[in-house]
């Protein structure tokens, strides 16, 4: 019984003997629906420019469009176990930091500013979500974070 299962499992179906001759009918064609590529690209005269799909006022501005970028960070600023505090009036919580032109900034509340070498702008774009709002100067920035 085993043999004869096997011989047929050898020898092709009917099915798959049609299949086979119109496959073979059909190798090289092309429906006409489908044009073929041409062979080299043609180069347009000049093509128009178009405006991005989205309105002006639902753009986001590039890095290289914004002044900086500014956030709150309320808790102490630990980095490398140590804690930081305002060089001039010894505060440790409470900060602004501002990223701008590659470097990171620290802000107390009293006004006073750090620069932070050990931090760099990685480090503020890990620990910053994205900014919901834009500012035309800093004091409205400011203002907005509540300092």
């Amino acid at each position: 019984m085993f043999h004869r299962i096997r011989r047929r499992a050898a020898e092709p179906s009917e099915m798959q003997r049609r299949y086979s001759a119109l496959s073979a009918q059909l190798e090289g064609q092309v429906p006409p629906e489908i044009e073929p590529a041409p062979a080299e690209p043609e180069h347009a005269e000049s093509s128009t420019a178009v405006d991005d799909f989205l309105p002006p006022e639902l753009r986001v501005p590039s890095h290289d469009q914004l002044d900086g970028r500014m956030t709150s960070w309320k808790q102490p600023l630990v980095i490398d176990g140590e804690m930081v505090a305002c060089a001039e009036c010894g505060a440790y919580r409470d900060w602004l930091i501002l990223s701008t032109r590659d470097q990171i900034w620290l802000r107390c509340r009293a006004g006073h500013q750090q620069q932070e070498i050990r931090l760099d702008t990685a480090w503020y774009n890990r620990h910053t979500g994205p900014s919901g709002t834009r500012h035309a100067t800093f004091e409205d920035c400011l203002r907005h974070l509540g300092h």
